[in-house]
């Protein structure tokens, strides 16, 4: 008997709400091709809700997020708010409540045309990114001293835990090992400077790697990491990094990978309910006028089928936007692509 599952769909700000709509578009074909079954509910967090009601994201919510099977969201940021008010109170307590510890951002090229590194192809870029989630700069520890003084300093704490990056490197070592592709796992840091919490990330690691003898391992600085994307990205397999870290490298994975137009993410809790989304933001300036690329959130809707064990109906979608990007648009930059937003999902659905 096929399994029924709840998805709760945030369209957020901006374009998400147009992004959702294909993505869903998707879902719902894909859902009658291979027979799983399910049902979503909308919730209207958001910029456009916080100007009115001054509310992000009520407690109450969160109670109620943890009883869906996934979370399918759009986009948040409104140019009407203040950055960091609705990130920190939606994005940031959504991730931390629902105990969120793992990005996971596969870098993965479609159509070498659409990439700006010259003389690469697919085979050459594709690797994933596990992003610790939870801990580092992003816990918002820290202070002012002496604030509004010639003397003012101010102190921001990346807090990391031996627990947090224990199950962050499992997981990552567990993703490399489910891959299996190179079987090569790369700790990013910066052990020459950020000596305590990368000194705990280090030793965690190697510690780790004893158990796993069947794959390699390698470490680079966050710095060289960054130069090795662009001139050899075909070195890398999974990489894993903290949350600073891994926030930079991944924009530029999808920027390698193509633009942010075809670039997606999930927030995982491996036992609990994780949130996947498009990860180029609201896009405010497109808003309304149907030419933002939905692929994202349609990659998003994928890597949520697979999380959720629905593997067919995964590679299904994946399948089809490879055929969508290597047969069909011109670019995948919004107002470019040769489609407008609701053509590119109608050519996923036709092409399933």
């Amino acid at each position: 008997m096929n399994k029924k599952y709840n998805i709760a769909v945030i369209p957020g700000d901006g374009t998400g709400p147009e992004v959702i709509r294909e993505g869903l578009k998707v879902l719902e074909a894909v859902s009658e091709k291979t027979g799983f079954k399910y049902s979503t509910q909308i919730f209207d967090f958001g910029g456009e809700r916080y100007l009115k009601t001054g509310e992000t994201l009520p407690d109450s919510a969160i109670e109620e997020l943890k009883k869906f099977s996934a979370i399918y969201l759009g986009a948040i940021g409104h140019p009407d708010v203040k950055p960091g008010i609705l990130e920190t109170g939606i994005l940031l307590k959504i991730r931390f409540s629902l105990d969120q510890y793992i990005n996971l951002r596969p870098v993965k090229l479609y159509n070498a045309e659409f990439c700006p590194l010259k003389d690469k192809t697919p085979k050459d870029i594709d690797f994933v990114v596990v992003r610790e989630n939870s801990e580092g700069l992003y816990k918002g520890m820290g202070e002012f001293q002496k604030k509004g003084t010639n003397d003012e300093v101010a102190i921001q704490i990346s807090h990391n835990t031996r627990k947090g990056v224990e199950r962050c490197i499992r997981y990552a070592f567990e993703y490399c090992k489910k891959r299996n592709k190179s079987k090569k796992l790369t700790l990013c840091g910066k052990t020459n400077v950020l000596t305590y919490a990368w000194n705990l990330w280090e030793r965690t690691f190697n510690e780790i790697s004893k158990e796993y003898s069947d794959i390699t391992t390698d470490y680079a600085h966050v710095d060289a990491t960054t130069m090795w994307f662009v001139k050899n990205p075909e070195w890398f397999d999974v990489i894993v990094t903290d949350n600073m870290f891994g926030d930079i490298i991944t924009d530029l994975g999808a920027m390698i990978q193509g633009g942010m137009g075809i670039a997606a993410g999930g927030n995982i809790n491996p036992n609990g309910v994780s949130m996947f989304e498009p990860i180029g933001g609201s896009a405010p300036k497109y808003t309304g006028k149907n030419v933002i690329n939905p692929l994202a959130a349609i990659c998003a809707a994928g890597m949520m089928l697979e999380n959720l064990g629905e593997e067919k109906a995964a590679k299904s979608v994946e399948d089809t936007v490879i055929k969508v990007v290597t047969e069909k648009l011109k670019s995948l930059s919004a107002g470019k692509m040769g489609y407008s937003t609701t053509e590119v999902g109608d050519l996923v659905v036709k092409n399933l």
